[in-house]
């Protein structure tokens, strides 16, 4: 069987690989950064998150969305509830403390431009989980936006830590300067 390299779109090389773009990524990368960098925070540094009520906040959060699994139509799946209810509560503390320093660290990832592409996939898995727990919010745009940021993350960070990192680190298809030298 004979293999066939599909031409790039233009536009979806324009969008996801030009520098030009690098602004437009870098006005989303600084709200979906400042979104969780308020997030996390604001719960770093409250106690029923990350002191010494630590998993108090978390639990009333996770029995909500178990009140939202019955019924006809039940916003948060079945599968999902199991998994709020048999590993998440038992743990609220622990899940408390990585919720908050997430949110924290992804924020500040996307507001310097620090592994751009990892940072906004965690943010979206956080999202992810929200939604999953019932929970609208800002959960749907951030989650959308940083679909783009997955995308674009070859210039998400131009303007930013990974301009200098990132061809320094390299990639597995292409070697950076610190490392898979020869």
């Amino acid at each position: 069987m004979a293999y066939v390299t599909i031409a790039q779109n233009p536009v979806e090389k324009f969008l996801f690989s030009n520098t030009k773009m690098a602004w437009v990524w870098l006005v989303i990368r600084l709200y979906v950064g400042w979104a969780w960098l308020e997030a996390g925070w604001s719960k770093v540094w409250n106690p029923a998150w990350t002191g010494d009520t630590a998993g108090a906040s978390l639990s009333g959060f996770v029995n909500g969305a178990l009140q939202k699994a019955g019924g006809e139509h039940p916003a948060v799946q079945g599968w999902y509830a199991y998994f709020l209810r048999e590993i998440v509560l038992p743990n609220a503390e622990v899940w408390s403390y990585v919720v908050a320093w997430g949110e924290l660290f992804v924020g500040i990832a996307l507001i310097v431009g620090l592994f751009t592409g990892i940072a906004a996939f965690f943010g979206l898995f956080m999202n992810l989980n929200f939604l999953l727990a019932g929970t609208v919010s800002t959960n749907p745009i951030l989650f959308t936006l940083s679909i783009g940021l997955i995308l674009a993350w070859k210039v998400a960070g131009h303007i930013g830590v990974d301009r200098f990192l990132l061809p320094r680190l390299g990639t597995p298809w292409q070697p950076g300067k610190w490392f898979w030298q020869k």
